[in-house]
């Protein structure tokens, strides 16, 4: 297996992973500067709204996008099967 082919295989792996970490992340990231701008403008400074509001907004995403996860994991996938002989000839 050429080096090559390792180091692309990594990147595609971990471009996935940011694809799909993304929406979700943002969600939470968004949800947390909007949460935190209320709790400071109304001065309740409890944790737990801010985790219990960011938790759920990061479900709701996280189930809005799954066909799109699940679609992206199997394309991904399928990509690496059908790339198993070209990757495994080098060692015959």
């Amino acid at each position: 297996m050429d080096s090559d082919v390792i180091v692309s295989l990594v990147r595609g792996g971990t471009l996935l992973a940011l694809m799909i970490g993304s929406p979700i992340l943002l969600a939470g990231v968004v949800v947390g500067i909007f949460v935190g701008l209320v709790q400071t403008v109304t001065q309740v400074q409890d944790q737990t709204v801010a985790f219990v509001v960011k938790i759920s907004s990061m479900i709701v995403v996280f189930a809005m996008c799954l066909p799109w996860i699940i679609e992206k994991f199997v394309d991904y996938a399928r990509a690496l099967f059908e790339n198993i002989p070209e990757t495994t000839i080098a060692f015959f």
